[in-house]
């Protein structure tokens, strides 16, 4: 009845959020088959436990390369696709641009029994890179995928050239501010009742500081399409069992080890607080937000600085891509902090 009702949903949505009634949905498929990506995407095959799993990627080469690499990390609400604009800007520069979607995201498998870690993650990210003959890169992560370039960064320094996180997740323990842990049940639970409208609305509270774009649509749709498949919930569990990864697998206890210099790029309209919904109301006012916890991450950095940007939110890529690219070809051609 939810699959049938998301249709529905995305075409009664209130006026005040923009052509919001005009939203039609697309069942795009577990391992969104019926998206389309802005290059060929290939697989890389893998074993988790006992199930057989493939790794999606686009591996891009530029007209002009520069010698240099850069590997992408979307985020939980995020694709490989959305860091398009991107990657265009990098290319243009001369930059090759390697773009997985993590497992249990996007095109990439979502095994069942499969345990998911930041280390997984980063372990098969590595494979990755030895399989296209990648030895070093510069990685660059928004959000979750920011933690897991922290993890990243923490197993394979050698294999970073230098880190940039946009926005990234895991900048403060949550569980030590106090958020709670939720099993399983309950996030699968969270994750199945989410629709294109409470998708788009946490969006617009949370990730652009109310200020809508129909941009921004292609991305919600991506999502809400993708769980409106019938597939028992494969796209769903795979959620819940990363939010329950990210809450439990804290990296800033290791910042002191990182080996690698560190740009944190971050949209300060952001509001993102990972788990502020699961939190007791007493403790939800007291949560650090990803600008909030950029300046102490960084300090306790060996090498580390933080480029703001005043004017967007928690995806500065996809709300300023201009802005956003101009800054970043910036920040990779300049000296390492």
């Amino acid at each position: 009845m939810r699959r049938a009702l998301l249709t529905i949903l995305a075409m009664t949505l209130p006026l005040g959020c923009a052509d919001a009634q005009d939203i039609k949905l697309e069942e795009f498929g577990t391992d969104l088959e019926r998206f389309p990506y802005p290059w060929p995407v290939a697989r890389m095959e893998v074993k988790l436990g006992a199930e057989e799993a493939s790794m999606a990627y686009m591996d891009v080469q530029p007209e002009q390369p520069n010698g240099h690499a850069v590997v992408l990390l979307h985020g939980k609400n995020f694709c490989g696709a959305t860091w398009e604009d991107t990657a265009k800007t990098l290319l243009s520069a001369g930059y090759r641009v390697l773009i997985p979607d993590q497992l249990g995201f996007c095109k990439s498998s979502k095994p069942v029994s499969a345990q998911y870690s930041f280390a997984m993650m980063a372990e098969t990210t590595h494979r990755l890179m030895e399989k296209v003959g990648l030895e070093k890169a510069i990685v660059l992560g928004h959000s979750t995928g920011g933690m897991l370039g922290l993890r990243f960064a923490l197993m394979y320094p050698q294999a970073v050239e230098r880190l940039a996180l946009v926005n990234p997740l895991g900048l403060v323990d949550s569980m030590a501010e106090g958020v709670p842990y939720a099993p399983l049940d309950k996030l699968l639970a969270a994750e199945r009742a989410k629709d294109y409208a409470a998708m788009r609305q946490y969006q617009l509270d949370t990730y652009y500081h109310g200020d809508w774009n129909p941009r921004y649509d292609r991305w919600v749709k991506m999502l809400a399409g993708q769980y409106a498949t019938p597939d028992q919930d494969a796209a769903e569990l795979a959620q819940a069992k990363t939010s329950e990864m990210i809450l439990t697998q804290p990296v800033s206890h290791e910042f002191g080890r990182l080996a690698v210099p560190v740009t944190l790029m971050i949209g300060m309209k952001d509001t993102t607080v990972f788990g502020k919904g699961q939190a007791p109301a007493e403790i939800r006012g007291k949560l650090t937000s990803v600008p909030q916890a950029a300046p102490q991450a960084a300090a306790a950095m060996p090498s580390a600085r933080i480029v703001e940007f005043p004017d967007y939110g928690h995806s500065p890529q996809v709300e300023a891509p201009e802005v956003f690219g101009a800054k970043l070809l910036e920040i990779l051609t300049a000296p390492a902090p």
